[in-house]
């Protein structure tokens, strides 16, 4: 798994989650978000699904809760029949701007 650090106090990386449902298998993208808390450890939060939130005490237990919340998420997204979002055919940019 790739870490993109931006500050000390936040960083990004992307997972991509392969749920099979029956026969048939689809790969989904997320982007999180993994926001550094000044008691230690990071929470995770998950734009493209509104609610997605969890927590780990370091990165690699931030991503694998991420993970499972996404996987979580996704369940109750089919059982509900609604249409499941991801982020793959999102772009992403960053802009530096300095205040005056």
């Amino acid at each position: 798994m790739t870490y993109w650090f931006t500050r000390k106090k936040f960083c990004f990386c992307r997972i991509n989650i392969i749920f099979a449902k029956k026969i048939k298998q689809r790969m989904y993208t997320y982007k999180i978000f993994l926001h550094k808390e000044p008691e230690g450890g990071f929470t995770v939060t998950v734009p493209v699904l509104p609610g997605c939130i969890t927590y780990g005490e370091d990165l690699d237990e931030s991503i694998a809760m991420a993970r499972e919340a996404i996987e979580l998420y996704i369940e109750d997204l089919q059982e509900r029949g609604e249409a499941i979002p991801d982020d793959s055919n999102t772009l992403e940019y960053s802009l530096n701007l300095t205040a005056v």
